[in-house]
């Protein structure tokens, strides 16, 4: 990808960025979800890879709808959540229970958090360019997004964390 020379650019460049970031994730919690032994967070895994599906579809619907080529464009960012991911929760994971629960959304969130900053940028630069219809598709996938965090979030320090600790 060449430099950025405008707003339109870096909107582009941040949408296709954002596609690549969403199936890297995906492909990490995947992985992640069989090693998980809390029912709640198993079932919390599973739907946030409908999200993040869904997410992907807005990325390149947006893309499309703005004339550019529907192509993504490889995250480096999240290549290395992801890496520091799968390292955490497979090959150099706790046993099977409470812990390796914790450890699993911890790296959830830290991949979570990329994207949350990822759509609320995206979002910050359709509405400098007047995209109303994006704007309000990329806020609301960004919402989603915290929803899962907050929930994740609440299943810790309710359950998990508090289990972990007694291991």
């Amino acid at each position: 990808m060449s430099a950025p020379e405008n707003l339109t650019d870096l909107y582009t460049g941040e949408l296709q960025d954002l596609w690549s970031a969403n199936d890297q994730m995906a492909k990490a919690v995947k992985k992640m979800t069989p090693k998980v032994s809390d029912s709640k967070l198993k079932d919390m895994l599973a739907k946030s890879q409908e999200g993040i599906a869904a997410h992907t579809q807005i990325l390149k619907d947006l893309l499309e709808a703005s004339g550019e080529k529907v192509k993504k464009e490889h995250c480096k960012g999240m290549e290395g959540l992801v890496a520091e991911a799968i390292k955490h929760t497979t090959e150099e994971a706790p046993e099977k229970g409470p812990v390796l629960d914790a450890v699993v959304i911890a790296q959830f969130q830290r991949m979570s958090h990329y994207g949350i900053a990822g759509f609320g940028t995206a979002a910050a630069f359709a509405e400098a360019l007047g995209e109303k219809k994006a704007v309000t598709a990329l806020n609301k996938a960004t919402k989603e997004i915290y929803g899962s965090d907050e929930y994740m979030t609440k299943l810790a320090e309710t359950s998990i964390n508090v289990d972990a600790k007694e291991e």
